[in-house]
């Protein structure tokens, strides 16, 4: 399993926190929008779901998984409000460890920079921790999802990970 476990992360304007089950209670309110489930499927989860979700999330998978989750809650330092999540599955290799991302900021954080500066946070944490290879699946559809990775420099490849196309960063 990927060793670090997740701690906060500060950037100019955001902390990411470590997922912890208690973060269900503000995020229910951030993530209980419809139109965030366009293109990822289901609907928004009540407070008690999302917790027993955070709950699973926070246990970590299975001790015979080789992989890790990692999982941050975003916060605007400047008021405390959290805005939405980014999360990483850390798998090692033979050759490398790798990382497959993703991010989710609410409805009204849209269109900030939220997501971009989160999850190129994120990235860059994983990079100091060993993580050599960066994957996300973005539905063909989420134009805005796909700024996010050309911002943190992941291109389309031709691979389809259910229904979705799977970015990566380019072989150097």
């Amino acid at each position: 399993m990927f060793g670090p476990i997740g701690e906060i992360i500060e950037t100019q304007r955001l902390r990411l926190e470590p997922l912890a089950v208690h973060h269900a209670d503000e995020m229910a309110e951030v993530l209980d929008d419809p139109r965030l489930h366009d293109y990822i499927g289901g609907e928004p989860l009540t407070r008690d779901e999302l917790r027993a979700r955070y709950e699973r999330l926070v246990a970590g998978p299975a001790p015979f998984h080789q992989e890790g989750w990692l999982n941050w809650v975003i916060f605007r330092r400047r008021d405390e409000q959290p805005v939405g999540y980014v999360q990483a599955t850390v798998t090692p290799s033979p050759t490398a460890l790798k990382a497959s991302i993703a991010w989710v900021t609410g409805m009204p954080y849209q269109g900030f920079g939220f997501a971009t500066e989160a999850a190129g946070a994120m990235v860059g944490w994983l990079r100091a921790h060993g993580v050599t290879e960066i994957t996300a699946s973005i539905h063909p559809e989420n134009a805005s999802s796909a700024a996010v990775a050309r911002k943190l420099g992941l291109h389309p490849t031709p691979d389809v990970d259910d229904g979705e196309t799977v970015w990566r960063v380019p072989s150097s």
